[in-house]
């Protein structure tokens, strides 16, 4: 699966997946075949971070 490579745009798309299809990041991760170390470095960048009793980066 190809992500956004904005930084903003991915936000939105993994908080949105997060909250309808997945029960956390990393059952997101292995569904689409990313790793979830490089999702949460690339939104740290813009000062968000996984909060798993939220399920989203906030």
């Amino acid at each position: 699966m190809n992500l956004p490579k904005d930084p903003v745009i991915l936000l939105s798309y993994i908080n949105t997946q997060l909250r309808d299809n997945y029960a956390s990041l990393s059952e997101l991760c292995n569904a689409a075949g990313c790793s979830a170390e490089d999702i949460i470095r690339i939104l740290e960048k813009i000062d968000y971070h996984y909060n798993s009793d939220t399920n989203q980066f906030i």
